[in-house]
């Protein structure tokens, strides 16, 4: 049976109201006094759109290149940029590149822990930042494409087309990472000292995309967002989507759960919010601006957009011996209240907190898309269908 509301609007009612300067537009931050003060049904009255934001490595991203057809024609095999290698298995000048992918000279973790100074996401970073990259490709050379090695310079201008590709973003909620054992360890999660000297997390937490939409209700397949300082759009559900996760009361995941796969024009990005990133230990990646608009149809929608860090939670996990080893256990639940103050307590012991996310940089991405909006520069997709949510 459909839910009755006592607050009720439409996508198109609220882009009406973007249209003609009226909309209330606030981000997720703000919008946690206003639900304390005037409840869910008066703040979904009020308040037409929550904006929320993100940035933080997210290691399954990348960018589909068209590098433009040669004299003579090339079918490209084997591709580099700056000598990152790039998949070359789609049409003649198309690649894919990875961001997690390494300089094919890096020493990687020979000299151990590796210091992955320059990797797919750094050659991103440069594209967008409109600096030259050097592109080599090699061929088997065929009767229509008898061109079997090119050596040329590209810049985003240059290109034909260019379009980030991030199959996997904006995981909702991520554990918070310790280590156990007796030794120093470097993972995704940035380095654990030994007998829990220090707890590494990687959430924006109450202005986190899908912490503000935990069943997925107003997310989905067609959602305009922003994407590395530009335009983009959901496109599908991340890989390793996961909702059928243990939630609290409030419907938050207790543990990492859905996903988002995204696109977006590149050639339409900004500079500062696709940033190469490099791991000790681990390897290269990519930190990746990201923010969702959360249209507030009726209360409900509302209710979730108020959601604060006290109310959101992780598990604490062992990454030394327990993840490595595939063993499923919990040291302890904290809040990201808790996260956030700079140290947490388990088992009786005082942890330091270090965030792999940047807080400050989220509550920009925010602002800068309810300012968007405001001016009337952005308008809220209709997704064509929402997140599977079990």
């Amino acid at each position: 049976m459909k839910k009755k509301y006592r607050v009720n609007k439409t996508i198109e009612e609220i882009n009406e109201k973007i249209r003609s300067g009226d909309a209330v537009v606030v981000t997720a931050e703000e919008m946690i006094p206003i639900i304390k003060s005037e409840g869910a049904v008066e703040a979904a009255r009020q308040v037409d759109v929550v904006t929320t934001g993100t940035f933080a490595p997210m290691c399954s991203s990348g960018a589909f290149i068209n590098f433009g057809h040669t004299v003579p024609p090339i079918k490209a095999s084997k591709v580099w940029l700056n000598k990152v290698p790039a998949y070359a298995g789609l049409a003649a000048v198309d690649c894919y590149i990875g961001v997690t992918e390494p300089c094919e000279d890096d020493p990687l973790n020979k000299v151990y822990p590796g210091e992955f100074n320059y990797g797919g996401g750094h050659v991103i970073e440069d594209l967008v930042a409109k600096k030259d990259v050097y592109l080599k490709a090699f061929a088997y050379g065929t009767d229509c494409y008898p061109n079997r090695m090119i050596e040329k310079v590209i810049n985003l201008a240059t290109l034909p087309q260019a379009t980030l590709c991030n199959p996997r973003n904006g995981y909702q909620n991520y554990n918070c990472a310790v280590n156990l054992t007796n030794k120093t360890i470097y993972t995704y999660m940035g380095a654990l000292k030994p007998m829990m000297g220090n707890a590494n997390y990687c959430s924006a937490g109450q202005l986190s995309p899908l912490l503000n939409d935990p069943y997925y209700q107003t997310i989905g397949l067609g959602t305009r967002i922003f994407l590395g300082g530009g335009v983009g759009y959901v496109t599908w559900h991340g890989t390793q989507h996961n909702p059928s996760i243990k939630r609290s009361g409030k419907g938050v995941p207790l543990s990492p759960a859905g996903t988002l796969w995204v696109m977006g024009n590149l050639k339409e990005m900004a500079q500062g919010w696709l940033v190469g990133a490099s791991i000790q230990g681990y390897g290269c990646s990519l930190s990746v601006g990201l923010g969702a608009p959360i249209p507030v149809l009726n209360e409900e929608v509302a209710q979730y957009t108020g959601i604060s860090d006290e109310e959101i939670f992780t598990q604490v996990v062992d990454y030394g011996h327990d993840y490595p080893n595939s063993i499923r256990k919990s040291y302890g639940q904290v809040s990201y209240a808790e996260l956030k103050s700079g140290s947490i307590q388990i088992n009786g012991e005082t942890v330091p907190t270090v965030p792999l996310s940047s807080v400050v940089k989220a509550r920009e991405i925010a602002e800068t898309l309810k300012q968007w909006i405001m001016k009337g520069e952005f308008f809220l997709g209709t997704p064509q269908f929402t997140l599977p949510a079990k």
